[in-house]
C-alpha cells in the first residue's frame, strides 16, 4: 500500500477528475491517492467519478480555496 499526493491545484475543469482517473488506473488495490485542488467543479465531479470507478472516498476537506480529497483505491 502506498500514499501518493497529487497537487492539481490551478488545473481546471475536466483536467482534475481526468488526471485523478488516471492516477487511480495506474494505482495498486489499498493505496491512498490525496489529490489537492482549486477548481470548485472537482468538489462535484471526483465523487462522480468515484460513484463510477467504486473506489472509496474517505475524506474531503475545504481550505480556503482548496478542496483536497483523500482516496483509497479498491
Amino acid at each position: 500500500m502506498a500514499e501518493k499526493l497529487f497537487d492539481l491545484r490551478g488545473l481546471k475543469c475536466p483536467l482534475p477528475v481526468l488526471r485523478t482517473r488516471k492516477a487511480l488506473d495506474a494505482s495498486a488495490a489499498g493505496d491512498i491517492l490525496t489529490v489537492a485542488c482549486t477548481d470548485p467543479l472537482a468538489g462535484v465531479d471526483i465523487p462522480n467519478l468515484l460513484r463510477e470507478t467504486g473506489d472509496t472516498l474517505e475524506e474531503t476537506r475545504r481550505d480556503a480555496r482548496v478542496i483536497t480529497f483523500r482516496i483509497r483505491k479498491r
